[in-house]
C-alpha cells in the first residue's frame, strides 16, 4: 500500500514538473506583458541591432551540457520574433534527446529526420501552433545516425528552402559538450547563441564549448544568462545579459 502511495505520488510529481516545463515555455505567449517577456525582446533587439557581415536568417541555439534551458530560450525567443511579425520556423535538429514537442505538447511521428530520409514532404511534417507567423519542425523518429543526417546535402537543401519561405529559422540543437552535432550545424547558420545557466554552468565547460564551436569556424553572437534569482519574483526563471 505504501508502494502504491509512493507510485502515485511521484506520478502526480512528474505531471506538475511537464505542466510547469510547458507553461515556462511559452511564457512569452501567456504572459507577454510579464518582466520575463520583455527579456526575451531585449533578446530579439539585441540580436537584430548585433554587427554582422550577414543578415541573421538561420540561428542555432545551444548549451554546454543539458539542462541549462536552451530549448525553452530557443522557443521563447521564436515566439517573440513571431510576435514582432516575423515568419519564424523553430527547428528541434537535436536528433538525439529532442524536447520541443515535449515543451509544446504537439506530435513528434513526423519531423526532421523523416525530411532527411525523404519520406516526406515538408508541408506535411511542418506544424503551427497557436501563435501566429510561427511554425515548428519537430525533430520526429530518432534515427541512428544523427550526425551524418545533419552534415548531408539532404539538411543543405531543406535549410535552404526554408530560407526562401521564412524571414528567421532557429535551430535547438543538443549540447556542445555532449556529440559533435552542434559543430556541424555551427559553420552552417549565420550565427550561434550559447546559453548558461547561473549556478550549474562552470567557467571551464563553458569555455572548451567555446573553443569546440570556434573551431567549427561559428560566428557566436553571445551568451544567455539563465535562471538567474533575483529579489523580484518577476525575474524566477530568466534573467538576460
Amino acid at each position: 500500500m505504501l508502494f502504491k502511495k509512493s507510485a502515485r505520488a511521484k506520478f502526480r510529481e512528474q505531471k506538475q514538473q511537464h505542466r510547469s516545463n510547458h507553461l515556462r515555455s511559452l511564457f512569452t505567449r501567456n504572459h507577454p506583458k510579464s518582466v520575463i517577456s520583455e527579456q526575451f525582446r531585449t533578446l530579439r533587439t539585441n540580436l537584430q541591432f548585433a554587427p554582422n557581415e550577414v543578415d541573421l536568417q538561420t540561428i542555432a541555439v545551444t548549451s554546454t551540457n543539458k539542462g541549462e534551458g536552451k530549448s525553452v530560450t530557443a522557443i521563447n525567443l521564436a515566439t517573440v520574433f513571431a510576435q514582432q511579425g516575423k515568419q519564424v520556423l523553430l527547428v528541434d535538429s537535436d536528433l538525439r534527446n529532442p524536447s520541443i514537442h515535449h515543451n509544446l505538447r504537439i506530435d513528434n511521428r513526423l519531423g526532421l529526420s523523416n525530411l532527411l530520409v525523404g519520406d516526406y514532404d515538408v508541408v506535411q511534417v511542418v506544424r503551427d501552433v497557436k501563435t501566429s507567423n510561427l511554425d515548428i519542425l519537430t525533430c520526429g523518429p530518432i534515427p541512428p545516425n544523427p550526425s551524418e543526417l545533419l552534415g548531408s546535402q539532404a539538411m543543405t537543401e531543406l535549410m535552404e528552402k526554408a530560407k526562401a519561405s521564412y524571414d528567421l529559422i532557429i535551430f535547438d540543437t543538443p549540447p556542445v559538450l555532449a556529440v559533435t552535432d552542434p559543430q556541424i550545424l555551427a559553420n552552417r547558420v549565420d550565427g550561434v547563441l550559447f546559453v548558461v545557466r547561473s549556478k550549474v554552468t562552470d567557467k571551464k565547460s563553458a569555455t572548451r564549448a567555446k573553443e569546440l564551436l570556434k573551431q567549427a569556424d561559428a560566428n557566436i553572437l553571445g551568451a544567455v544568462l539563465n535562471d538567474y534569482n533575483h529579489k523580484n519574483k518577476d525575474y524566477y526563471y530568466y534573467n538576460y545579459g
